[in-house]
């Protein structure tokens, strides 16, 4: 929200036009033991959820050889690395990091940052100084230091046109969720953000007080997964003309 990249054609920036921004991160899905087989009903137990596979990605992506095929055979073209090759895509490349090593680790692979909204209580409580220590750690490793590019992740609901049905519908979501705020939960002792609900004024003023959107240039408010076609447009639409604004954001002319 506090930056937008123009949708221009580039050079190098393949059939998208440099709008594709692919996310990965590592760890299994949430209830593995449970999804496994019907995820991976030959593979289960051999997948690598590792660094590992993401450097491989990054790897094919950036254009190193993926085999030693090369040439024409008849009318058939083949390429040592995977094809089409879009030379821009690694530096649009985004790591989802809800631990210290893992913003490490993205920084040192020279990806952009997704700072999540689920973090690690490693060396704090407060939600905020740990996601400030992830954006610092990753800017610490990557090669562009303090120019790496970094996105926090929120989830943000502004209110502005909201009716009072929808505004009381978003504030209970807030609150039944709003416990698991309080401390760390389960044995990784995980960190989850509270949600923000209210008038797009309150939002701008709380999140220009929030530690680790004050290092940040960019953000990516996250919508709830439950709530009705007419509730999102509702908010799409105040981020758009209200929220927006409210944090120094204006549209592309």
């Amino acid at each position: 929200m506090r930056r937008v990249l123009p949708q221009q054609r580039c050079r190098g920036c393949g059939v998208s036009s440099g709008r594709l921004n692919p996310g990965v991160s590592v760890g299994p899905p949430m209830h593995y033991d449970r999804v496994r087989r019907s995820l991976y009903p030959d593979t289960a137990e051999a997948e690598d959820f590792s660094y590992t596979r993401v450097r491989r990605l990054l790897d094919l992506v950036r254009g190193e050889p993926a085999s030693d095929v090369e040439g024409s055979e008849g009318f058939e073209q083949f390429s040592r690395r995977v094809q089409p090759h879009s030379p821009g895509l690694a530096a649009r490349m985004w790591y989802g990091a809800g631990s210290l090593s893992s913003a490490r680790w993205a920084g040192e692979q020279g990806m952009n940052l997704l700072t999540s909204s689920v973090v690690k209580a490693e060396e704090s409580t407060d939600f905020a100084e740990i996601q400030l220590s992830h954006i610092r750690t990753f800017r610490a490793h990557h090669p562009d230091g303090a120019r790496a590019r970094v996105s926090q992740g929120l989830v943000v609901i502004p209110t502005d046109t909201a009716t009072p049905t929808q505004r009381a519908r978003y504030e209970e979501y807030a609150h039944q969720r709003t416990p698991r705020t309080a401390s760390p939960q389960g044995p990784a002792r995980m960190m989850f953000a509270p949600d923000l609900v209210g008038p797009s004024e309150l939002l701008a003023e709380r999140l220009h007080e929030h530690a680790a959107f004050r290092e940040v240039d960019e953000v990516a408010f996250a919508l709830p997964f439950t709530f009705a076609p007419a509730d999102y447009a509702q908010i799409l639409t105040d981020m758009a003309t209200r929220l927006g604004p409210a944090l120094g954001w204006h549209p592309n002319r």
